[in-house]
């Protein structure tokens, strides 16, 4: 099955799973719980039982492996194939040619097709896989350069968060000697690639802009980053092709591990609780499918809770799945090293990370408009959106991309099934965070002000500036 790993179905019929769904269904719309096209939606069978799913081998894609590990899947009357893509072009293409049902996707992917960056079609996602989970790792050499200039615990330890004003003699010695210092990050619109620009522009240090006629993502960068995909970020490394770079687990913990680098911050220290992967469909499959849609969404919100519930107990289970070849593949020590409740910076240096990986509390399956809103105007901020676009176009293209009303229909219906709890969920939101200054160098993002929140950041666009032929203008 294209080296995926397929899971079978229960044995019980599609009319028994229907009229369970039903009953469920009736109780809750004369509840006043469950809308009517929701009670009316169940009343069938699912348009397509049989679907392959992509993913990319990192952590993050574990709400799939247990889906399937621990039957939620079939549970929801779906046979689903999990294969693992190449990289994360190949996996969107596939996803918008249809030989994709749907896949773990970078949270900027959606929303990059849906305004054409890189390619054009219309992506949505229900459901957010996970919050942080990522961080920026650098090879010994620098290592040792950015000691000097950080302070020290009691203990002699670094003290974190370690910014990247650490880095920035580094960059600049390596500069005078005609040398480029080179990061590695994921797709010109991941979370990694947004996060390392975060970092990096808090200190002063410009990452390099995007225009209509270089998407090279280096006009008048300070650091080179370049596309790396994740696997290969601990080799790419250690050949010296790169001096860094941000990616998420097990590949950070790979160099602790292997001794070839040491991770400097991770994501959530960068911007606690951040979004990090979804799960996206193409517009098109989700209205041919909505049962199947609600059914994939369930059996993900479950997968959700299993991982965070009774205080992370179950989280070695977890880390025996994806250590399996058909998964992620890595060895369990090094997945366990920081899904756990750790995070290993230095070797030997391994302090508790309780939120490194969240996958259901803090909302985190919740797709947030404040959230795909961030991604947009780091878009902005870095010429990917070449052009000024009003606040309101921002939630626009939110709107377009997140669904937070078929989450919910989803979320009701497993509350009525008995499989989550009603507290448990958002049902009055408005979409939006409130306002979060969590971010590394103590800006304030206020999701409903968007241009006023680019305005406060030192380097990047705002207002009406574009980059024209290598330079910046207005």
């Amino acid at each position: 099955m294209n080296n995926g790993v397929a899971v079978s179905k229960k044995g019980y019929s599609c009319s028994r799973r229907t009229l369970l769904s039903l009953i469920g269904a009736s109780a809750l719309w004369a509840s006043g719980l469950l809308p009517l096209r929701t009670a009316q939606a169940v009343d069938a069978p699912l348009e397509k039982e049989q679907l392959k799913l992509g993913f990319i081998k990192l952590t993050d894609m574990v709400p799939l492996a247990v889906a399937a590990e621990k039957g939620f899947f079939e549970e929801e009357g779906l046979l689903v194939t999990l294969e693992p893509q190449a990289n994360w072009k190949v996996l969107l293409d596939r996803v918008i040619a249809g030989e994709l049902d749907g896949a773990h996707m970078l949270a900027g992917q959606p929303l990059g097709a849906t305004i054409g960056f890189g390619t054009q079609a219309e992506i949505i996602t229900a459901f957010s896989m996970d919050l942080n989970g990522n961080a920026i790792t650098v090879g010994n050499d620098i290592w040792q350069q950015m000691k000097a200039h950080l302070p020290k615990q009691a203990d002699g330890k670094p003290q974190h968060p370690i910014k990247a004003d650490a880095l920035k003699p580094v960059v600049e010695q390596l500069r005078c000697a005609g040398k480029n210092f080179n990061f590695g990050m994921v797709f010109p619109v991941s979370t990694h690639n947004y996060e390392l620009r975060y970092w990096l522009a808090a200190a002063g240090i410009h990452p390099g802009f995007y225009s209509t006629t270089d998407i090279s993502g280096q006009i008048m960068a300070d650091v080179l980053l370049s596309v790396t995909p994740p696997p290969q970020m601990p080799a790419t490394l250690e050949s010296g092709t790169i001096q860094g770079y941000c990616v998420g687990e097990p590949w950070n913990q790979q160099a602790v591990f292997k001794g070839i680098g040491v991770p400097v911050i991770t994501d959530d220290e960068i911007w606690k609780n951040n979004p990090e992967k979804v799960f996206g469909v193409t517009k098109g499959w989700a209205e041919k499918h909505p049962r199947t849609h609600l059914a994939l969404l369930k059996a993900l919100i479950r997968a959700a809770r299993w991982l965070d519930e009774n205080n992370n107990a179950n989280r070695m289970e977890a880390v025996k799945m994806l250590s399996k070849a058909e998964f992620v593949g890595a060895d369990a020590k090094v997945i366990a090293n920081s899904m756990t409740g750790t995070f290993e910076y230095e070797k030997g240096d391994k302090r508790n990370a309780s939120d490194f990986n969240v996958f259901f509390r803090h909302h985190a399956t919740y797709p947030f408009y404040s959230d795909a809103i961030w991604y947009l105007t780091q878009m902005r901020r870095w010429g990917q959106i070449s052009e000024f676009k009003p606040d309101s176009w921002y939630l626009e293209t939110a709107r377009k991309v997140y669904r937070p009303d078929l989450y919910l229909q989803a979320a009701r219906v497993l509350v009525e099934e008995g499989k989550a709890k009603k507290e448990e969920f958002l049902w009055d939101s408005d979409g939006f965070r409130p306002a979060q200054n969590e971010f590394i160098d103590g800006m304030r993002y206020d999701a409903h002000t968007p241009n006023a929140y680019l305005e406060q950041l030192t380097i990047g666009l705002k207002g009406k500036q574009k980059v024209v032929s290598g330079r910046l203008e207005g």
